[in-house]
């Protein structure tokens, strides 16, 4: 462990040298520090966990002699010495090579390849992979690691298409954490088991979260995330290992992690628990909105001519013989563009399969007896209200009761909780499984404050994403494996990339297509990505939204959310904004009224390639990860807008409706929140609650029929002066309706306030709208006969 704490500071030092615009005095304190460290390792006190943890954490040096710790120490400080000055000069070798490559797309103008203004419709793209006669690469994938194969491809001016048989980040790219991070764990574990391959992997991570906070800012930024400790012995324990994930990170640490007391911990994150809180660490990684970096990805490919075609799937691969060798090569493979069911054939000269969890999928379709490299685990996130997290400020929990970690972090003025990681079958569509859910409520429960009730019914959207590992088909479990990368060839010729980390896209890409140009002796150019602007990115400032505001009239919610998630972009969805008709805002109409997604985002995710309502509502905006009801009642609107622009048929509207719908209901986990009510089957409540709701539900009731209709709420919310729309109360009365009769009996009612009761339903519209509407007309009270005017 020393050694690795010494080559890491010799690294620190040597990018303080060679960096020109920061000051040494914040690397130099890192360092100090870390010595520090080193002496926690010559005490002979031994540090471990409380009794009956899964795992112990001893200082092992503490327990040897006192003879052997000092001939170790002078081993440690010649030999750490002589590595250290090997890994310094490495670092420096390194530094300067990532500065000229900078320097060349500087100097370079970025690239020498046409980029087109203009982005080509999919009809386009369709028409490019037909009747070119070969590319040089053709990747099958269209997640974070295939568009970013395509997007190096296309800048090394290789003639370059994608496939991707659903959407683009329709996988695992888009139900991500959403962090851009290199690991803390992987670090933790690269220490502990004195594992050069994961400390690399982590550095390599650390390097890229860097380049893609530089490359897209507009969709990533720094998030602070908080450690809080509860036990004494575990701050200096914590924050070693924290101030080495800096140390590792060089002169690319986004800011200096810090210590803070108890009382500032709390002023930062009110929420925490208070019980026994000693203090809390804040360390610095990379947020991210993953699915729209994923489009940005591929849609700057396709600016620089490489033809990119989403739900075209591959059918099987074309393979012709070598003349020279008699074995064959796969030259290519045979599409089907799902929307029509054409099929045609797309001819390449090398074939790369990054197909994410399906990469032994197209293995076996090059070669059946090819055994498996991959081991998929799923991993389920949940989104919370916001209020659950300050607006700035992640949590991390190291350490939960089965061992893993999870993050606390907020997100689109929403908070997300995960993950799991658990081993799973690969599917299109996973699910999140209600044992998970319930899960990562438990342990956020044991990190916030009992003042903050944490309850089923405020998880607003679920989601369950497969992370392909890399690993031995024999391994027992993957809370342990490695999320790095491997890059191999097979004897036909196709190159698969497989496992890997978000984070590292651009570098897998990168070695991919290294293998690739050396196996099918490709002329092509040097890698041009690093420092590559994504789309979007050029011309965007942080005040950019204040040009939309002034120049289009949009409100400043809007403002900002186009500026961050479409950057310089945002002016052309501005354009085809409708004016609103009213005082304030000018342009702008909203999808739903508590998000600030606009009808003109849907007209511009068709030129952005989607072709479904799931593409809008899951991965051009992210209102399905976000909020389930709110996406379902934006999806009528939605479907009208695209049928009208794509000329779809009444069939196809209803089609398009009942598909999107399944999605949020299977995978968003709108199927886990609307069964709290339907497991609630048997009522929990008392006598006097009995009594209190049926006579709320007999205000409504008032001929006695067991039953309440749209009808029935309406007269009374009129008599009150309470106008709602008739469709929205429809949707409201359809949220409680179990057998979807179109009427809400007593005991569905009474399920919804034992649900609500419990905490497992929240937010029941219906249930707030009866309550609201009973406490006005009791405040009325009876109507005599003197103020009616009647009577004689």
């Amino acid at each position: 462990m020393w050694l690795v704490v010494w080559v890491t500071d010799t690294e620190l030092l040597c990018s303080c040298i060679l960096s020109e615009t920061r000051s040494c005095t914040r690397c130099l304190i890192q360092l100090l520090s870390s010595w520090c460290f080193l002496l926690l390792l010559c005490m002979d006190t031994g540090m471990e966990k409380s009794q009956g943890a899964d795992v112990r954490w001893r200082l092992k040096v503490a327990s040897r002699p006192m003879a052997f710790r000092k001939a170790l120490k002078k081993t440690a400080i010649i030999g750490g010495g002589a590595v250290a000055t090997v890994f310094g000069l490495s670092h420096l070798i390194e530094y300067r090579k990532t500065q000229a490559q900078l320097a060349h797309v500087a100097a370079e103008a970025e690239l020498k390849v046409p980029y087109a203004d203009e982005l080509p419709s999919r009809q386009a793209q369709l028409t490019a992979l037909k009747t070119t006669e070969e590319f040089d690469v053709l990747v099958v994938g269209g997640g974070a690691t295939g568009a970013g194969c395509a997007l190096d491809a296309v800048t090394r001016n290789l003639k370059t298409a994608l496939v991707e048989r659903s959407d683009f980040s329709s996988g695992t790219s888009s139900r991500s954490t959403k962090l851009i991070h290199g690991g803390v764990r992987y670090l933790q574990k690269a220490i502990m088991q004195l594992d050069y391959e994961q400390y690399m992997m982590v550095k390599e991570a650390l390097h890229e979260r860097a380049n893609l906070l530089e490359i897209a800012p507009h969709l990533s930024a720094p998030l602070p995330i908080m450690l809080p400790v509860y036990k004494w012995w575990q701050l200096p324990y914590y924050w070693a290992g924290i101030k080495m994930y800096d140390l590792v990170a060089g002169i690319q640490c986004l800011k200096s992690s810090y210590v803070l007391s108890k009382t500032k911990a709390l002023e930062l994150f009110p929420m925490l628990k208070k019980d026994k809180l000693v203090g809390a660490i804040v360390y610095y990684d990379g947020q991210h909105n993953d699915a729209r970096m994923n489009l940005a990805i591929a849609v700057t490919a396709a600016r620089y001519g490489a033809a990119i075609a989403n739900y075209t799937e591959v059918v099987h691969l074309l393979k012709t013989k070598d003349p020279q060798t008699g074995k064959e090569k796969v030259c290519g493979a045979r599409c089907r563009d799902v929307i029509t069911g054409q099929e045609f054939d797309v001819k390449a000269k090398c074939v790369i399969n990054a197909t994410g969890p399906f990469t032994d999928s197209l293995r076996k379709m090059d070669n059946q007896e090819t055994s498996n490299i991959c081991q998929p685990s799923a991993g389920v996130h949940i989104v919370m209200p916001g209020y659950y997290s300050p607006d700035n400020m992640g949590l991390l929990d190291p350490a939960t009761s089965d061992g893993r970690v999870i993050f606390f972090l907020p997100w689109e003025k929403m908070t997300i909780a995960g993950t799991t990681d658990t081993p799973t079958s690969v599917t299109a569509h996973p699910i999140p499984g209600e044992d998970d859910i319930n899960f990562i409520l438990r342990e956020v429960r044991n990190y916030l404050s009992a003042d903050v009730e944490v309850r089923r019914g405020d998880v607003l959207a679920a989601w369950s994403g497969i992370r392909p590992l890399v690993t031995d088909p024999n391994s027992k479990d993957t809370q342990s494996i490695c999320r790095n990368h491997i890059v191999s060839t097979s004897e036909s010729g196709m190159v698969t990339i497989a496992g890997g980390k978000w984070t590292t896209y651009r570098s897998m890409a990168e070695e991919t297509l290294d293998a690739a140009i050396k196996a099918h002796g490709l002329s092509a150019e040097s890698c041009k990505t690093v420092g590559l602007m994504l789309e979007g990115a050029k011309g965007w400032t942080p005040t950019l939204y204040i040009r939309l505001v002034q120049d289009y009239g949009l409100e400043i919610e809007v403002a900002q959310h186009l500026a961050s998630t479409y950057g310089a972009k945002a002016f052309d969805v501005a354009k085809m904004a409708q004016v609103t008709g009213q005082r304030w805002p000018i342009v702008g109409k909203r999808l739903v009224s508590e998000f600030p997604y606009i009808e003109s985002e849907v007209l511009y995710a068709i030129k952005e390639y989607a072709c479904t309502a799931i593409d809008v509502i899951a991965r051009r905006t992210r209102l399905g990860f976000l909020n389930v009801q709110a996406a379902d009642e934006s999806l009528p609107r939605i479907v009208q807008i695209m049928g009208k622009e794509l000329d779809w048929s009444q069939e196809k509207r209803t089609a398009e409706l009942e598909a999107a719908r399944k999605f949020l209901y299977q995978e968003m986990g709108y199927r886990s929140r609307s069964e709290q009510l339907t497991k609630t089957s048997d009522i929990n409540l008392d006598y006097q609650e009995v009594v209190r709701y049926k006579k709320r539900f007999h205000k409504f009731d008032k001929e006695s029929k067991g039953f309440i209709t749209t009808v029935d709420v309406q007269q009374v919310l009129d008599s009150i002066n309470v106008h709602i729309d008739e469709n929205a109360l429809h949707e409201i009365l359809n949220e409680v309706d179990l057998n979807k009769n179109g009427q809400v009996e007593i005991d569905e009612f009474l399920q919804l306030m034992c649900a609500v009761k419990k905490g497992q339903v929240s937010d029941s519209r219906l249930a707030i709208l009866m309550k609201t509407a009973e406490e006005t007309l009791d405040k009325r009270g009876p109507v005599t006969v003197d103020r009616s005017g009647g009577g004689v």
